[in-house]
């Protein structure tokens, strides 16, 4: 039986750190950039007061902030602002209409043709663009067929996820494995090394989300579908008998029982008094209300008043209209700049011309109506039912704040779609023949979208996502402290004293299934980095090659499909769809079983393992 030497007090540290961090990373009322800022500054911190010092070298505190510089996350970064620009130029919408059409004609192939684009698409642009382009596609088609989206949108989001292990720059967890294993030393794997083993698990993947994954979701019902009032501004002019003349505002709003908001108080002719609550009402006032066309009527009864819209009192002949207004569902996406931001700060009437109707979020929460809200901080995935006119959605559409799921607007193709896709097709092919390192190619072509127009500065910083920037580094500051201080070998030698005798495929098997469920409980990106050096120094020990016990780490790592907080795309889908969090439970643990059993055979075989 092997011995196994205690590790450290630097090394311990180091360890408890990484399971405070991984506890961090699971509390969803923390949010994943302030943990990871708590582990940057520990990190520095401990080993300033603390030094470290092994083989005559001191592990300085500031080297804790290399990963800013690293190669991977200057790709990574490149590459969100490439797939931004695909989006600003609508590059990918003549795909989507396609798809679309074809939809109507023929469901099942449809779908079928939908999860291996995606797949593909995946491997060489990161995810999220591609399923914000897919949702209002298979939304819209649903809003206009009457079926229901649960069988597709779930299976379009997972497709994602296994295309875009196929390749170095498919997500980031892969360029993150990839250039930590070349920094230890190890060859470093080309674009399409791997592409072998996944081809072979993502044919079954595909077929089993095309097949399958269908019939084990219930039917849900989005958001939008449930039958939410539209809003009406309207005005309440009070009459002579009216009990709230000579009073105050704020008795009259008593009086209703309602969080009502008076928008203006018209008090003659082009006359407009701020509706403070001190502000006394005098007969033939015109109080305008926004809300729903039941609650305006019982408002005007309760106020003894006579209910207008425009310059006619509401009756059978001038109904109460919203005409040129639409209902739509718009989600808050990864880039976008109200993340964090409270519902009563960010001013979606006053910069977005959007009436909030109602809110969802899926963690546990009801949908609840938008009165109330103020102090909620807005997520990536949340969703809001909106109101708005036509012209603001198609306005919208071009935002990187929100994702309109309805899919009612097409916009045209832009004329500088052209140049985003010779752009992405240029990036990868520099990096695929490796004239240039794949964080080049990408940076030169975020050089070349800025000087074509195809994308501005502000554009171009809203694609950068601060949560990833921030994992990534501390990440990445994680794995360092793990290696430099011998923690990583420690957990090498554990991992080996456990699985003592075990055969070289159960260890490389336990390996990726250790990682895929570390994945879908934390950031998939801190799992990547910490189980790199802890997979090469579980090879070393065994004296066998290193790449198979890497690439367990790189796909067992990308196996984030059983929860919808293992990756960012599946809380939009999960949102998007009104999924409950057992869907994915439901079809994410079958797909990981098999995507498991198929890479693992298929490294075994493929070196002799």
């Amino acid at each position: 039986m092997l011995e196994l030497a205690l590790p450290n007090m630097h090394a311990l540290a180091v360890m408890i750190t990484i399971i405070f961090a991984l506890v961090l990373f699971t509390r969803d009322n923390i949010p994943l950039e302030t943990t990871s800022l708590v582990v940057l500054v520990m990190l520095a911190t401990g080993f300033q007061i603390f030094p470290y010092e092994a083989d005559g070298q001191v592990l300085a505190p500031s080297d804790f902030f290399l990963g800013f510089g690293n190669r991977a996350l200057i790709a990574v970064s490149a590459l969100m602002i490439v797939g931004q620009g695909l989006i600003s130029t609508g590059a990918l919408e003549p795909v989507g209409r396609l798809l679309a059409r074809l939809w109507r004609r023929s469901p099942a192939f449809s779908l079928l043709l939908t999860l291996v684009l995606t797949a593909f698409l995946s491997a060489f642009i990161n995810n999220t663009p591609i399923v914000v382009l897919m949702l209002p596609i298979l939304i819209g088609v649903a809003v206009k067929t009457g079926i229901s989206p649960s069988g597709t949108l779930i299976p379009m989001g997972l497709a994602s996820i296994v295309g875009g292990m196929a390749t170095t720059i498919g997500t980031s967890t892969n360029l993150l494995v990839v250039n930590v294993a070349a920094d230890m030393g190890m060859d470093r794997f080309n674009m399409f090394d791997f592409i072998g083993p996944v081809m072979i698990a993502g044919l079954v993947a595909v077929l089993y989300l095309w097949l399958v994954a269908p019939r084990l979701v219930p039917e849900r019902t989005p958001p939008i579908q449930r039958g939410v009032s539209r809003i009406y501004t309207a005005q309440i002019r009070l009459n002579d008998d009216s009990p709230v003349v000579g009073r105050s505002l704020a008795e009259a709003i008593t009086r209703i029982g309602e969080k009502v908001k008076v928008e203006t108080i018209q008090r003659g002719k082009g006359v407009f008094i701020n509706p403070l609550p001190d502000v006394n009402l005098r007969a033939g006032d015109r109080i305008a209300i926004s809300a729903s066309q039941q609650n305006l009527r019982e408002y005007a009864r309760l106020l003894a008043g006579t209910l207008y819209s425009g310059e006619h009192a509401v009756d059978s002949s001038h109904p109460l209209s919203a005409q040129g207004q639409q209902i739509a569902e718009v989600a808050i996406t990864p880039a976008s700049r109200l993340n964090g931001v409270r519902i009563g700060n960010a001013g979606l009437m006053s910069r977005f011309n959007l009436r909030l109707l109602a809110f969802n979020r899926f963690e546990g929460m009801e949908r609840r109506e938008s009165p109330g809200l103020d102090e909620t901080r807005l997520r990536t995935g949340d969703v809001l039912l909106v109101q708005s006119s036509l012209q603001h959605l198609a306005e919208l559409k071009q935002s990187s704040d929100f994702l309109i799921l309805d899919g009612s607007i097409n916009l045209p193709m832009a004329r500088k779609a052209p140049i985003a896709l010779a752009v992405i097709t240029g990036v990868v092919a520099l990096a695929a023949t490796r004239v240039v390192p794949i964080e080049i190619s990408a940076l030169l072509g975020c050089m070349v979208l800025i000087l074509t127009g195809c994308l501005n500065w502000k554009d171009a910083m809203n694609a950068l996502s601060t949560q990833v920037i921030l994992i990534i580094v501390a990440s990445l500051a994680m794995g360092m402290a793990l290696l430099k201080t011998g923690g990583a070998d420690y957990l090498a030698n554990l991992f080996v004293y456990i699985t003592f005798g075990a055969p070289p495929p159960v260890v490389l098997m336990s390996l990726m299934m250790m990682m895929a469920i570390m994945t879908n409980v934390v950031s998939n990106n801190a799992a990547a980095v910490i189980g790199t050096p802890i997979a090469i120094g579980i090879a070393q020990q065994l004296g066998l090659p290193l790449e198979p016990f890497v690439l367990a780490v790189l796909f067992g790592a990308n196996l984030s499909f059983a929860t919808p907080m293992a990756y960012q795309t599946n809380v939009l889908i999960m949102n998007a769809g009104g999924y409950k969090f057992g869907d994915f439970v439901r079809v994410g643990v079958p797909l990981t079983i098999i995507t498991w059993l198929i890479l693992s055979i298929v490294l075994i075989w493929a070196y002799g393992l």
